[in-house]
């Protein structure tokens, strides 16, 4: 009788400790999947790209894709010209006297005209919209500011009036509540 009671009690402490493991394991597990779900509704971005490629509407998404296209091409052209301008900036600020300043500039123009001009002719309308757009995201001036500044008013309303022709605004700003699709694709590539 007393080794069926022993062995009673044995049974009942293994039970309550594999009742205690499973009410540990549900628990905690709950408790991770809440912050699970809680990570997946906070997270826009995610839901976002879940909702632009789910294919609800397939003219928006066709959109989207050439948009993502756009960006991915013209980002490294926006990056490079942001370090650029810092660069000729930096040196602008050592150089004393304004015709050694326009001579510096002119030969820095002339530099970037012989390495970007062939691809930048082989952009289309678009492209060259998102990059004037990527170009105030990267250096907070817009191109008609950077012109003005390295070229002056005359030749900036020139460029102004010929790319008004062919659709472009060198005014064109980047704001991150119109443009949140560029934002997104940026951060979804990486290209940061």
């Amino acid at each position: 009788m007393v080794s069926c009671i022993q062995k009673y009690y044995q049974s009942t402490r293994s039970l309550k400790t594999i009742a205690v493991f499973f009410f540990l394991f549900f628990v905690g597990s709950s408790h991770v999947w809440a912050q699970v779900k809680d990570t997946v509704f906070v997270d826009y971005e995610r839901l976002d790209a879940i909702e632009l490629s789910s294919g609800i509407d397939e003219e928006k998404r066709k959109q989207y894709l050439i948009l993502k296209r756009r960006v991915i091409k013209t980002m490294p052209y926006a990056k490079m010209a942001a370090f650029k301008i810092r660069a000729m900036e930096d040196e602008l600020a050592t150089i004393k006297g304004r015709r050694a300043r326009n001579k510096y500039i002119k030969k820095c123009e002339k530099g970037l005209k012989a390495m970007y001009t062939e691809q930048l002719k082989k952009m289309t309308i678009g492209e060259g919209q998102v990059l004037m757009k990527l170009i105030h995201r990267e250096t907070g001036k817009t191109t008609w500011e950077i012109m003005k500044d390295y070229s002056g008013n005359a030749e900036a309303f020139f460029w102004q009036a010929f790319g008004s022709f062919w659709g472009h605004n060198l005014k064109r700003e980047f704001d991150p509540v119109i443009d949140y699709q560029i934002e997104h694709i940026i951060q979804l590539e990486r290209l940061e």
